[in-house]
């Protein structure tokens, strides 16, 4: 956590910003290891400090232990006690949060003596390369999904609604390790597959449905996400189709995957495979995005993007077809760029399952 914000003071410096105000609980946790609800990191060269309240005063104290000093202050927690602590470092121009802020928030901080910085790209690029323990906490969360969804597909059946489907495959990620969801399981059943975001209804499952199943878990505040599309009874010949040219997609593209690519030509590789074969108009978003502390987060995978997949960055490659009143195809996996390739960090087979 120190080298964290080591690296942070550093970039910061060469901006000539003294300290950074830290608001956002993500960023508080991956800096400081404070995983409460209330509170505000300050860093520079002359301290660390998080500011909190009662309440977790004992947890900030145990989880910082030779990060962050944890004073405690009101649960409102004030611009002018975030003043203080600014004061006491002798900061002039500060670094702040602008993409988790909100106009109330800044508009209490605006009257402050400092000169404050927009600064949330600076202060979330230090998440972008994992290093050796986040990357383990990914491949838990990982594994209990792909634990989860082998043990689903043990049970799930005809007949059985969207609902009950998500149901049981949240208690099997949890039974087998999870500490909670990632992000709300998607399940789009039959035409529902053509809602990319799928949120699980009533729908009963039916003899030749395609469904599609978007799913992650989370240990120790660190995601996985993945998705599979399973047929329930032989689907129809061009969803079958579709599934083929889908999967094709993303084994293309896992092919050209490499460290120090830039991410739009991800993107396009499955983009113009797909529309080659006719359905370009069925994929409508990017091929993928980082995950780590969120489930999306830097860097994104689109065909605008320019940012360059580093060793140690994450990426998603999950393209689709999407067809309005037949249904969908989505496979997904979640990978790690190492120094010469890339860890897939999920096992469960993509080859069409047939319940």
């Amino acid at each position: 956590m120190e080298n964290r914000i080591d690296k942070l003071l550093k970039k910061l410096a060469g901006k000539n910003i003294d300290a950074a105000i830290i608001t956002s609980q993500v960023n508080r946790r991956y800096f400081s290891g404070f995983t409460g609800s209330n509170g505000v990191v300050i860093v520079s060269a002359a301290g660390r400090v998080l500011l909190t309240d009662f309440r977790y005063t004992i947890q900030a104290g145990q989880q910082c232990a030779g990060i962050c000093e944890v004073r405690q202050v009101s649960r409102s927690i004030t611009p002018q006690e975030v003043e203080s602590v600014l004061n006491e470092f002798g900061a002039k121009v500060v670094a702040f949060e602008d993409a988790a802020m909100t106009v109330a928030e800044y508009n209490g901080y605006a009257g402050l003596p400092f000169e404050f910085v927009p600064s949330s790209a600076d202060i979330c690029g230090c998440r972008i390369v994992k290093d050796a323990y986040e990357i383990s906490m990914m491949q838990k969360a990982q594994d209990c999904a792909d634990a989860g969804f082998k043990e689903l597909i043990k049970h799930a059946k005809v007949g059985m609604t969207e609902i009950e489907l998500r149901n049981e495959l949240d208690y099997f990620m949890r039974r087998f390790g999870a500490d909670e969801n990632s992000f709300d399981t998607i399940v789009g059943s039959g035409p529902n597959g053509a809602l990319c975001h799928a949120y699980p209804g009533p729908r009963k499952i039916q003899p030749g449905d395609m469904v599609v199943i978007d799913f992650g878990s989370r240990v120790n505040g660190y995601c996985s996400d993945m998705t599979r599309t399973v047929a329930f009874g032989e689907p129809a010949p061009e969803m079958r189709k579709i599934y083929d040219i889908v999967l094709a997609a993303q084994l293309r593209t896992l092919g050209i995957l490499r460290p120090n690519m830039v991410a739009s030509e991800l993107d396009l590789c499955a983009r113009d495979f797909i529309t080659e074969h006719g359905y370009g108009e069925c994929f409508g978003h990017s091929l993928g995005h980082g995950f780590g502390l969120e489930v999306h987060e830097n860097p994104y995978a689109n065909s605008r993007s320019t940012e360059l997949l580093v060793p140690g960055s994450t990426i998603t490659v999950e393209p689709g077809i999407y067809v309005e009143g037949l249904g969908g195809v989505r496979i997904e996996d979640c990978c790690v760029l190492t120094e010469d390739g890339f860890i897939n960090m999920c096992h469960t087979t993509k080859d069409l399952i047939i319940l």
